[in-house]
């Protein structure tokens, strides 16, 4: 067979084009569902994060032991229960050893509160990840509030607002290439439902079962 002869069957030749072709697009076909995977889980965890942040901010505006003739009282034991219960409803995702949780007490200065100002009045933590409070730290008492995205929120006088941060190291399915970044944070707050005795214990909580409080 000439040269021309040869060369010419190689170029008509169509074995195993399919195969070449599938080849070729095998790299850019795994990109592409590499990236829609592990984007689908930063998404999940996202909303996992945000709703942890809510379920905290909620349960700690109702808890408290009491009657109808007294105000409620909280504990550290409550606190820290609440906190656990966050670590668990996290489930897989390791809240604790992969992030941080930041419960605050917003409560005015004065009641009535003609100033309209607000201090930290105490706050508990828990989580091995290095990440301060972006909105104060206990005993802040000049606040005009927590603003959150542009918006103001403020405690009631004769109340508080309990203000929820949480910090959580994204954990990838594959690679942190494929998400935009690796730090997943949220906040809530939720204005505490019931009458609460804010005078009593220290700060306000009571630690009736001398439990470690989760400080910060």
């Amino acid at each position: 067979m000439s040269v021309l002869a040869s060369l010419w069957h190689v170029i008509t030749d169509r074995r195993a084009v399919a195969a070449v072709e599938f080849g070729l697009a095998l790299p850019v076909m795994t990109a592409i569902a590499f990236t829609g995977a592990e984007l689908t889980n930063y998404v999940t965890t996202t909303m996992r994060v945000s709703q942890l942040a809510l379920h905290v901010a909620d349960n700690a505006a109702r808890i408290g032991t009491g009657t109808v003739l007294a105000n409620k009282q909280i504990t550290e034991a409550q606190i820290n229960d609440l906190l656990t219960g966050a670590g668990l409803q996290g489930g897989q995702l390791d809240l604790y050893g992969n992030g941080r949780v930041i419960l605050s007490s917003i409560e005015p200065v004065a009641n009535p509160n003609p100033t309209n100002r607000y201090q930290i009045r105490w706050q508990r933590c828990r989580g091995v990840k290095s990440w301060p409070s972006s909105y104060g730290r206990a005993g802040d008492n000049n606040l005009s509030g927590v603003t959150v995205g542009g918006q103001t929120a403020t405690a009631p006088d004769d109340g508080a607002l309990m203000f929820v941060e949480v910090a959580y190291d994204y954990q990838p399915l594959i690679a942190r290439l494929f998400i935009p970044r690796d730090e997943i944070t949220a906040v809530a707050a939720m204005t505490v439902r019931d009458q609460r005795d804010y005078g009593g214990g220290t700060n306000g909580i009571y630690n009736n079962e001398n439990v470690v409080p989760s400080t910060c």
